[in-house]
């Protein structure tokens, strides 16, 4: 399924202005504070999905019947422009483990790029939900690679994908090469520039987060 958050009004479109704001964009804190904010709406968005079960919560008064969460899902993230997304999430999910990757663009003398996967770090995924979490999602190919190597790895019962603003191509790529991928998105865009980035976009999220990098 495709779940695109601003195809509904709500404060999130807000929340998503604010993000593509060159001027506000300057407030670092908020810059991250607004992914967060994403992170968490489609968090709860996400939730509608579980797996519940029936509890008993004994009141000061008497006994509440309830469902709650069977298990919580695993988070994961690519780092670095994902953290405060994935702290979104986190805020919502808060007893939920956590996986990391490290992975970045190496180019190619014809200007072309592969996807780098340096290092994953994740709990037991065997049987869980997972949930990764990334900011942008362009071509999509890192999140293909990062979600077949873990596929490889564990029998993973639910996949999602969860991103702040993607273009129409990664998202193509997405559902072509992991069907069995949910995708939460705050936001498509239709274009990318030549060297793949997303158009009008917000920028370069790990810089406008936490500062340029040499």
């Amino acid at each position: 399924m495709l779940f695109i958050l601003n195809h509904t009004n709500s404060i999130c479109n807000q929340y998503l202005a604010e993000l593509r704001d060159s001027e506000v964009q300057t407030d670092r804190m908020r810059f991250r504070r607004n992914q967060e904010r994403i992170g968490e709406a489609l968090a709860y968005e996400i939730s509608k999905q579980l797996n519940y079960i029936g509890a008993e919560v004994q009141t000061p008064l008497g006994i509440a019947q309830i469902n709650v969460p069977l298990e919580h899902p695993v988070l994961g993230t690519i780092l670095r422009a994902g953290l405060p997304f994935h702290q979104g999430f986190m805020n919502v999910y808060d007893q939920a483990a956590s996986a990391f990757v490290t992975a970045h663009r190496k180019t190619q003398k014809n200007g072309s790029f592969v996807i780098d996967i340096e290092h994953i770090s994740t709990p037991d995924l065997e049987g869980k939900t997972f949930i990764l979490c990334d900011t942008m999602l362009a071509t999509g190919q890192s999140v293909v690679q990062v979600c077949k190597e873990l596929l490889g790895q564990y029998n993973i019962a639910a996949l999602h994908v969860a991103a702040v603003i993607a273009s129409a191509e990664g998202v193509e790529h997405v559902r072509a090469h992991l069907p069995m991928a949910n995708l939460w998105i705050g936001a498509v865009d239709e274009e990318m520039t030549t060297k793949s980035y997303i158009v009008p976009g917000l920028g370069d999220a790990g810089d406008l987060a936490f500062g340029e990098k040499n």
